[in-house]
């Protein structure tokens, strides 16, 4: 597998397009950092797995922060945005049904002091932009937010590094591992929306 995946793996610049592709996802959802990042933790189980190449393929821990701190700062990035986005952001929320539920149910979980609405988006296609972009635009405090988007990307880090690096372990460092990553990921995101989309039950 690394040597298919030729010098990507095998560069630090490795860290700078997982950084570059979970950042500007919270934008741009179809970007493929989850599959990136799974990819890259498969090559350093192969590195761990041999200890022949300790030094060519990424370091779990580097892995594990590079993704979690490119995903708080894209949130943040788009919170601020929409912080400042004015009445044209407004309206454009105003017209979707699920930006606007989504608002709703933020605002009502960080109201309350807890924010596992923001964690759970993380995996859910779409979700972290919906949440991102919802706080901003309501304008909800900065500090109920991003303690709870920290520990979303940090969650969201480590399961994906996690799938591909035991992937790899006990499935081989094979493209097979990486597929086998991939859809337990997908699988998770398709567990949280599907409990994002249930609707809340009234106290």
């Amino acid at each position: 597998m690394l040597e298919s995946m030729g010098s990507l793996t095998g560069s630090p610049w490795i860290y700078a397009m997982v950084a570059l592709s979970v950042l500007l996802d919270v934008f741009l959802p179809v970007l493929p950092s989850g599959v990136l990042v799974i990819t890259a933790a498969t090559a350093a189980a192969a590195g761990s797995a041999t200890g022949q190449v300790p030094h060519e393929v990424p370091d779990i821990l580097a892995l594990v922060l590079c993704a979690a701190t490119a995903s708080v700062l894209g949130d943040l990035v788009a919170y601020r945005l929409a912080w400042r986005g004015g009445e044209r952001l407004d309206r454009a929320i105003a017209r979707s049904r699920r930006l606007t539920s989504a608002q709703e149910r933020l605002g009502a979980a960080l109201a309350r002091g807890g924010g596992p609405l923001v964690i759970l988006a993380r995996f859910a296609p779409a979700g972290r932009s919906v949440v991102s972009l919802g706080a901003g635009a309501a304008h909800r405090r900065a500090r109920d937010f991003l303690p709870w988007s920290a520990l979303a990307g940090l969650t969201w880090a480590t399961y994906s590094v996690a799938l591909g690096y035991y992937g790899g372990r006990w499935l081989g460092t094979t493209w097979l591992a990486t597929g086998v990553s991939v859809v337990a990921l997908f699988g998770a995101g398709a567990g949280a929306a599907y409990v994002m989309r249930r609707p809340a039950k009234a106290s």
